[in-house]
């Protein structure tokens, strides 16, 4: 043992003895570790006397701050000294946990002298590395951030292992121990509570250390990646570093860090990348929303750091890893800052890396089975699109946009409430009509018409691939998560045959199909979009009609159709009992949704057939306009905060767009309809145009055949009768004439072939005129035609869900004297209306006679009247003059004999009786009674609407205090209402309904 001075401190001579003699500091290798007993006389003491400590640790921390100094100057004896100095400040640290505070100064500045002084000595690292994870594995944290010293020696230690943790040389087995070193000692940093006692703290915690654990992921495979992932869910224990234990602080125990054994095989990237995967894994366990979202900010400014944007493979990989690793209640803040940090970026002169692996890595956690919990996806698709519309102004072709729909489709895959697909298509449609009649505000650019069209392709191509990928999580949550890539019940509903044996599956005994655990884009929110079929631009036409046929044929409810356990549809009767059948009824004759739907689109097609200019004019572009599409929130007017209002409300209610500038839409379109159509020369639409419109008609025929049915024959005899009066003989009027009546004959074709009905197939296969008499005999043989064999359009191509084409250009007419046997006859639209008519299986369906069927299809229809019937509001019931209900109506035939109790469905929901009468006599009745007032009313702000839910509403007339007392006393009106109403009064004799109670002394009355 070493000599002392005499009145040495018994707290140095306690140090001093826990070192071998000087003589002997060159031996201490390879462990250089303290005396054990004195080491243990030492930590006694210290343990007992927490009062000692503090000197303890001053008395270490000079003899650090001197070894250092020496040994960077090469002194090998030094240098032993300093190994066991470090190695007795941790033996010290892990018996006086409980009074860490007390030696947490000297310790912190121990370990940074050290690392700073001899940075390239790997065993000093590792052995200032075990000191400093003892610190971290009992430290409670309180102490950082408060003192400034303490604060710097943390960070600065933090920095050195970043270092480390970083560090790159030719040699890859230096390099490598190297980093696992400064891994070692960040792991036990992230699982301590120095890191999470303080958000702020922790943000300038993971802005130093996180490039150190996100750069050794990059030097591997992301096949390999997956592969460390596996292992570290089989084998917890890691073969360089004991994992950190989740126990009290007094039962933690330090992990120790030791270098690998020189002349074995050295760690390899994998190891490196292994221990990286650890740390981050841990990181993200341990934090919760705002934590996580901090983490996966600083993950983004060190992939900036290090250039690693041109690595989208292993970006996606890490995002994903980071929303599994990260707790499932906390899930969504991964993605949630993903999408801001793309937000923040969104007015970049060009597109760049970032941009694109930014939104790939969002699209990869929307589109992996990992579920997202409390995910504001209506906030997200806002962002998306208003990056969409920034990107588009700044350039039509900008690189990003197909990422950008990509992402939006991805947001499709976790469904999550029964509405969210609708919500969010609705505040799709919302955005994609602001554009329409706005467009985007462009600074510089000249070509607004382009960038208009971008725009609106864009959110198109976002909505179809939004409603296709919901389809996709359908069958996925169906099917067990197998891939399939086929949904049963739009297949099965589209006429598509699936073979239930070949696939392994039983089907139901019923043969229904499970219905989606989501609720479709109800007809309601699609019905404002059907402006775009008349778009000025065609590659706006072309790509709403694939997306119009797409959610036709896949997403708008179909109801009264029937599938059969084989997968093919038939038309069935739509009810099954009368009580059914009555409301179904009423559905098909006075309309439904969709059956509103499907007036406004006959009306639209028939515009854009006829029309001699399509699209309307943008709106100037204000401020505000400017605000609405790419997402300002500066405003300088009242105005502008009108219409931000409006833009924000909820897509339930007419989509963001007062249904007044959208009817206003509408009759600017019909005002292009010429009185007379003597000539189609001058229609604007093209050859592409009338072979959508075929593509539409035919879509709605085959999966809303009923509804179909009602609203589209009388459209096509009104365009049939249009067709009658082109007495021009110009080759672009008869081509167009020729073009319309192919859309016609097909369209009849497919009623025909839907509703089996043999006269209406055989009329609409006879149209055109055939100058080859082999063919016209094979047609007879065989009495079948193939669908596109008479029609000279173009087909409508299918989009493909989840990408964003080139614009599709539109074939033109060739404007060339048509050929005599070319030709497509008149059709016999009387013929055809007989056969359909006395078709067995349409009157079944629709429960109408021949007469009754024939009155509804012949009915006078134009396209004003048929945008009337879409803009009308749903009611209840239809507009009849004794103002009875449907159900009282048809109960006549459902229930033959007097029955007391069908006097009960005449009744209002609240019963009039005595107590009416006696406000009636009183004159309190006009209190309640809106219908019963007879004075005018006076206006009051109390029942004024808010204006928060995007809709200007007028003031509710309220009746003021001083009305309400002159109408005290009521006039006889009111008391003779009331007595009609409980049947006192004249018996209504033109009503379907009989008192419910009759008497001899009322007839005799």
């Amino acid at each position: 043992m070493p000599m002392h001075l005499p009145f040495t401190p018994n707290h140095v001579q306690l140090i001093s003895a826990c070192y071998p003699p000087n003589a002997a500091l060159l031996t201490a290798g390879p462990d250089y570790r303290p005396n054990s007993q004195e080491l243990s006389r030492m930590t006694y003491y210290a343990s007992n006397r927490p009062g000692k400590i503090n000197k303890l640790a001053s008395e270490l921390e000079k003899r650090v701050r001197l070894d250092s100094r020496k040994a960077k100057a090469g002194n090998i004896r030094a240098r032993s000294s300093l190994l066991i100095t470090l190695a007795t400040i941790k033996a010290l640290a892990t018996e006086c946990r409980r009074d860490l505070p007390l030696l947490t100064a000297s310790l912190l500045a121990s370990v940074n002298l050290a690392l700073t002084t001899l940075s390239n000595d790997l065993e000093v690292a590792a052995r200032a590395g075990s000191v400093f994870t003892a610190w971290t594995t009992y430290t409670d944290g309180h102490l950082i951030g408060v003192d400034q010293s303490i604060t710097q020696d943390y960070m600065s230690c933090l920095q050195a292992f970043t270092t480390l943790g970083r560090f790159g040389s030719q040699d890859q087995e230096v390099m490598n121990r190297t980093r696992l070193i400064g891994l070692a000692a960040l792991t036990g940093v992230v699982t301590s509570e120095a890191l999470y006692h303080s958000t702020q703290q922790l943000k300038a915690q993971v802005s130093i250390f996180m490039v150190a654990l996100i750069a050794p992921l990059l030097l591997v495979e992301v096949s390999a990646l997956d592969h460390e992932v596996s292992e570290v869910k089989t084998q917890p224990n890691s073969p360089y570093l004991s994992d950190f234990r989740n126990r009290p602080t007094m039962e933690r125990r330090a992990t120790s860090i030791h270098l690998h054994v020189t002349g074995q095989t050295g760690p390899s990237h994998r190891d490196v990348a292994n221990a990286a995967m650890r740390a981050l894994s841990a990181l993200f366990e341990h934090s919760n929303g705002s934590q996580a979202g901090v983490s996966i900010q600083a993950a983004i400014d060190s992939l900036s750091e290090i250039d690693a944007w041109d690595k989208p493979e292993h970006c996606r990989w890490f995002a994903v890893r980071a929303a599994e690793w990260t707790q499932y209640q906390y899930r969504y803040g991964i993605p949630t800052r993903l999408v801001e940090c793309l937000v923040q970026d969104q007015d970049a002169p060009q597109t760049t890396g970032r941009h694109s692996t930014l939104a790939a890595m969002i699209t990869a956690v929307f589109t992996s089975p990992i579920p997202l919990v409390n995910l504001s996806t209506s906030d997200i698709i806002s962002s998306l699109i208003s990056v969409i519309l920034r990107r588009v102004a700044k350039d039509p072709d900008d690189a990003l946009l197909p990422a950008l729909v990509e992402t939006i489709a991805s947001l499709g895959t976790h469904v999550y409430y029964t509405d969210q697909i609708q919500d969010l298509a609705g505040e799709l449609i919302s955005r994609l009509i602001v554009v329409e009649t706005n467009g985007v505000l462009v600074n510089g650019k000249s070509d607004l018409g382009r960038v208009r069209a971008q725009a609106v392709r864009c959110l198109l191509a976002g909505l179809h691939s939004l409603i296709h990928a919901a389809e996709m999580h359908d069958i996925a949550k169906e099917d067990g998560d197998d891939g399939k890539t086929v949904h049963r019940a739009a297949l099965a509903e589209s006429g598509v045959t699936i073979n239930v044996e070949a696939e392994g599956r039983t089907p139901r005994p019923d043969g229904h199909v499970r219905p989606s655990r989501r609720s479709n884009v109800s007809p309601e929110v699609w019905q404002d979009t059907l402006s775009l079929l008349c778009d000025a631009d065609y590659s706006v036409r072309a790509d709403y009609s694939s997306t119009l046929v797409s959610y036709l044929e896949r997403e708008i409810l179909k109801l009264w159709d029937c599938t059969d356990v084989d997968g093919v549809k038939r038309i069935r009767a739509i009810a099954e009992g009368p009580t059914r059948q009555a409301s179904i009824n009423h559905s098909v004759i006075f309309g439904d949704s969709t059956t509103r739907l499907l007036n406004a689109l006959h009306a639209h097609l028939y515009v854009l057939a006829t029309s001699t200019n399509l699209g309307v004019a943008t709106r100037s572009h204000t401020p505000s306009s400017q605000r609405s599409v790419n997402g300002d929130t500066t405003t300088d007017d009242a105005k502008s905060q009108g219409d931000d209002t409006e833009e924000n409300a909820p897509s339930r209610r007419s989509i963001g767009i007062p249904r007044s500038r959208k009817m206003s839409v509408m009759q600017r379109l019909l005002r292009n309809i010429p009185s007379k159509l003597s000539s189609f020369a001058n229609v604007s639409a093209t050859l592409s145009d009338y072979g959508n419109m075929l593509a539409i008609l035919k879509a709605v025929q085959m999966n809303l055949p009923i509804r179909g049915l009602v609203t589209g024959v009388p459209m096509l005899l009104a365009l049939d009768s249009a067709l009658q009066g082109e007495t021009s003989t110009d080759t672009a009027s008869v081509q167009r004439v020729q073009a319309i009546r192919d859309v016609l004959a097909q369209t009849w074709l497919a009623i025909g072939k839907v509703w089996e009905c043999p006269g209406v197939v055989e009329i609409a296969q006879n149209v055109r005129a055939l100058s080859s008499p082999w063919v016209a005999m094979w047609l007879i043989f065989v009495q079948a035609i193939p669908e596109n064999f008479s029609s000279r359009l173009p087909t409508l191509p299918e989009p493909s869900p989840g990408t964003f084409h080139t614009p599709q250009e539109p074939s033109a007419f060739a404007f060339a004297a048509a050929a005599a046997d070319d030709s497509v006859r008149a059709l016999d639209c009387e013929g055809l209306l007989l056969a359909l008519v006395s078709c067995e299986t349409v009157q079944e369906a629709t429960s109408l006679d021949r007469q009754s069927l024939l009155r509804k299809l012949t009915a006078s229809w134009s396209a004003e009247s048929a945008f009337k019937d879409e803009t009308q509001p749903p009611s209840a019931s239809p507009p009849s003059s004794d103002g009875l209900s449907p159900l009282v109506k048809v109960l006549p035939a459902l229930m033959p004999l007097e029955n007391l109790s069908r006097a009960s469905l005449a009744r209002s929901t609240r019963g009039v009786g005595i107590t009416d009468l006696r406000e009636a006599l009183e004159g309190r009745s006009s209190l309640s009674n809106t219908n019963l007032r007879e004075t005018a009313p006076s206006l009051s702000t109390l029942e004024h609407a808010s204006t928060a839910h995007g809709e200007m509403h007028k003031l509710a007339p309220v009746r003021s205090r001083a009305s309400q007392q002159r109408s005290r006393f009521a006039g006889p009106g009111e008391v003779k209402d009331v007595l009609n109403k409980l049947g006192i009064g004249k018996v209504n004799t033109g009503g379907m309904l009989k008192p419910s109670f009759t008497s001899k002394k009322a007839e005799t009355r």
